[in-house]
């Protein structure tokens, strides 16, 4: 078995944790870390606007995948973490909008949690998670 980050150079540079691990020998999966609305540089874009914010979150998260030469139908299983289940609610078509236009129709496993706050106080949403070849 083998395992390395991936890191792709679009995304801020991580500092304590990888963007993703490979790991291969057998079936290879990635482990995606936490991916928020940020910009190359860091920082967190579309500030208060949680659909704009999950749309960078799922592009950086296509980043990853295409430098692990894999895509969103790899994905089997990813976690989302809001401030407000509220204003998730009220978002869901939004949401639904946006998950098609990275995903289509597939649809890993996926669980939501609403969180008192995230690392960083602009970020609204965070996505981690699995995917698998």
């Amino acid at each position: 078995m083998s395992k390395r980050p991936i890191n792709p150079v679009e995304l801020a540079a991580p500092v304590g944790f990888a963007h993703g691990w490979l790991v291969e020998g057998g079936a290879r999966t990635l482990y995606l870390a936490g991916q928020c609305g940020y910009d190359q540089a860091g920082v967190v874009v579309h500030k208060g606007d949680l659909v704009a914010q999950l749309d960078q979150a799922l592009r950086n998260i296509g980043l990853i995948l295409r430098d692990a030469g894999m895509t969103f139908a790899d994905v089997v299983q990813l976690n989302f973490y809001v401030t407000s289940r509220d204003d998730y609610a009220a978002a869901r078509k939004a949401f639904g909008k946006v998950w098609r236009q990275h995903c289509g129709k597939h649809f890993p496993g996926m669980a939501m949690f609403q969180v008192v706050s995230l690392f960083d106080p602009e970020a609204r949403i965070e996505v981690q998670g699995i995917a698998a070849q």
